[in-house]
């Protein structure tokens, strides 16, 4: 079953029949909301608000434990997780759409991984590829079939949030290799990966980095332009489900 995590300007999927929700309870509390089962073109879904169906948990304070373990409780085999971000990268500019396939995790503080040695074993995943490529060929294939131009690849600075980064900052992270930031990448990634999970990203380009182009003089947030790009984001996400197994 195939599960899609929205993020900033996602907390509903309108294109989704719902037929019921549910709470979750987990070892790790409680998940951001409840799990919204429904049908996309006849096609199984469950949908899962990462910051609240209100927009009210705030990056650094998200229970990404809680959201996973619930997900893969409900026999959940694959994860999209829609984000929005910020363009480093020239060409990564606001209103492209990007596949990420690398990652770069600067959070800290967050309850980043189920082997803590309470009630797990420890294990050592490998975490070379942070993305399936297998998800990521997937989508990349729904967003050709749905007539939308996706950038293929590109390195996901995580940040923690919730303050945007200073121009330095993303000087540093260009300088890292990083064409893309946000806020929620980790330890979502990780997670799934522990879980066993196929997890790849939706990444929206919703502004210039800090001290880039627009966002030279402060950063630049066009919010009708991040509703008019989750309209095509759903269009890849149903073409998605419409050509699974394909």
């Amino acid at each position: 079953m195939l599960a899609i995590i929205g993020g900033t300007g996602l907390t509903q999927l309108e294109n989704l029949k719902i037929t019921h929700r549910q709470v979750i309870r987990t070892p790790y509390g409680e998940a951001s909301g409840a799990l919204t089962f429904g049908t996309i073109n006849e096609h199984e879904v469950v949908f899962l608000a990462r910051h609240g169906y209100g927009y009210t948990i705030p990056p650094h304070m998200v229970n990404y434990r809680a959201n996973l373990w619930a997900l893969h409780d409900q026999g959940v085999t694959r994860v999209v997780a829609v984000t929005s971000v910020g363009g480093i990268r020239p060409g990564l500019d606001p209103g492209v759409i990007a596949i990420p396939d690398q990652i770069i995790d600067s959070t800290y503080r967050r309850d980043f991984t189920y082997f803590d040695g309470a009630d797990r074993k420890v294990e050592n995943i490998d975490f070379t590829y942070p993305y399936c490529p297998r998800l990521r060929a997937a989508i990349l294939t729904a967003a050709q079939r749905a007539n939308m131009t996706c950038v293929d690849g590109g390195v996901y600075a995580a940040m923690q949030g919730p303050r945007l980064e200073t121009a330095a900052e993303v000087n540093r992270l260009e300088r890292d290799g990083a064409d893309m930031l946000g806020m929620t990448g980790m330890p979502e990634a990780a997670l799934a990966k522990e879980l066993g999970l196929s997890y790849a990203a939706i990444a929206v380009v919703a502004n210039h980095a800090a001290g880039r182009s627009d966002s030279c003089d402060g950063v630049c947030l066009d919010i009708n332009l991040i509703k008019q790009m989750m309209g095509r984001v759903r269009n890849i996400l149903e073409c998605l489900v419409e050509n699974d197994g394909d």
